[in-house]
């Protein structure tokens, strides 16, 4: 999508790599590592600290349900969050959105035991996990706006797979995390050592702060949002429902398949593995660790070919490698040995996923106009993403009641999935979306004061 906007300078450039790239992808990064810490925290031990009167497997639902819940208030932060990005700007709501996830996580690690203070510790766990998701449904939004609109014509795949490459190294940073605690005693583990994490994000939080506070805005949001009355006119909801409701469906669908392919493979397989095949749990975290380390050098390649062939290629290129290591995955679950599993890690982990985000960013961006850009992502995204959310619980319950506890149910998942990205992709609107800039952007200089 070109908003008739001339090609960066190398200038520009080079003063966006130095602000913009380190406040997207380190933002990106500490944001993540607090959310995935609590996805594995729940499939692995939050469930026997808060849900101790249930079953083992009863607990690790709730845990899971638990983590599930964050995704049902991510909308509201995405809908409360993104109008402010569209209305006031992409740079304070991402400062914002990073104190209020860390300050969540890090209360999460003081919450004490159910044997404590009995009920309440579940119902304070519930409170905080709702502020991670809160905060969370703005950050893949407005740090997709932040990357695709400082980049060039030509650099767009590239930097819009910025925040995949913060997510990955978040995710990376956490497994590794997740790695080192499950080699300890199941005792350390569980009475203090899953504390950790969590009680870092105190520290982790003011430096990540500082760095986006030290990012620019968009040349895109100051170029439509120029002039006072524009300014105060700008109705990002009313618009985006009005004019841009195919785009909203694009991105739904992509995100239904998508997440919930990511969490079936890289969240339902750790409470798998330890559940129903009663595999140590630092076998599937090591397998999600190596895979993270291999995303992070396959985002920027994936960036690259989505300037190349156009993001929505390689979107459809991720669609297949689900379709293609669904049923792999699931044998390695259940036949392989830590090595085939770790191997199959990576290529849908490290390998397919990774490549499916990256290219997220910019295809997600041109099916929305600036001015509606960051509510349009974060609405349609977020939304979208509570089921995915689920998608472990389903899959976990589905497994529960299979005879044998078999995996098949799972692999039908897959298969939806691959569905949903491909209509997600068939329904681009990029080249609409492009044509009607075209013709708005006389208005939007003329607003601005300026001649047409």
């Amino acid at each position: 999508m070109n908003e008739q906007q001339p090609p960066a300078s190398p200038t520009g450039h080079a003063a966006a790599k130095r602000t913009v790239v380190p406040a997207v992808v380190i933002g990106s990064a500490l944001e993540w590592f607090d959310f995935y810490i609590f996805a594995s925290m729940a499939a692995l031990v939050l469930g026997k600290v808060f849900f101790p009167t249930y079953s083992s497997v009863a607990g690790t639902l709730a845990s899971i349900a638990t983590f599930a819940v964050g995704f049902i208030v991510r909308p509201l932060g995405a809908m409360f969050f993104g109008y402010l990005g569209d209305k006031i700007g992409r740079k304070h709501v991402l400062a914002l959105t990073f104190v209020m996830m860390g300050g969540s996580t890090g209360m999460i690690g003081l919450i004490p035991s159910y044997e404590t203070i009995g009920v309440l510790a579940p119902v304070l766990l519930v409170v905080f996990r709702l502020g991670q998701g809160f905060a969370a449904g703005a950050e893949f939004a407005s740090a997709v706006a932040v990357a695709y609109e400082h980049a060039g014509v030509s650099t767009r795949g590239r930097f819009g797979s910025l925040p995949a490459l913060g997510v990955n190294i978040g995710l990376f940073a956490s497994s590794l995390t997740v790695t080192l605690l499950t080699s300890m005693d199941d005792a350390a583990l569980e009475g203090w050592a899953w504390r950790l994490p969590f009680l870092a994000s105190f520290v982790l939080v003011g430096f990540g702060y500082w760095v986006r506070r030290q990012m620019p805005e968009t040349p895109d949001f100051e170029r439509v949002s120029t002039g006072s009355t524009r300014k105060a006119r700008a109705t990002p909801f009313r618009d985006l429902f009005r004019t841009d409701w195919r785009g909203m469906g694009a991105v739904s669908l992509v995100v239904v398949g998508y997440l919930s392919a990511s969490y079936l493979f890289k969240t339902f397989s750790l409470t798998y593995l330890a559940e129903f095949r009663g595999m140590e749990a630092n076998v599937g975290a090591f397998g999600v660790t190596l895979a993270s380390a291999v995303a992070i050098l396959s985002v920027p390649i994936a960036g690259r070919f989505a300037d190349r062939w156009n993001a929505r290629r390689v979107l459809l290129g991720g669609a297949a490698g689900i379709a293609m290591l669904g049923l792999p995955f699931l044998w390695a679950l259940d036949h392989g040995s830590p090595v085939v599993i770790w191997a199959l890690f990576v290529l849908t982990t490290g390998i397919t996923i990774p490549m499916m985000l990256a290219a997220q960013g910019t295809y997600f961006a041109a099916q929305f106009p600036t001015q509606v850009r960051v509510t349009g992502i974060g609405t349609a995204k977020e939304t979208s993403s509570i089921v995915g959310g689920f998608a472990p619980f389903i899959a976990v319950a589905l497994i529960s009641v299979t005879p044998g506890n078999a995996s098949w149910p799972v692999a039908l998942m897959f298969g939806v999935c691959t569905v949903c990205v491909v209509l997600g992709a068939l329904l681009d609107q990029e080249r609409k979306v492009e044509e009607r800039t075209k013709d708005q952007q006389p208005m939007v200089t003329a607003d601005a004061g300026e001649r047409p």
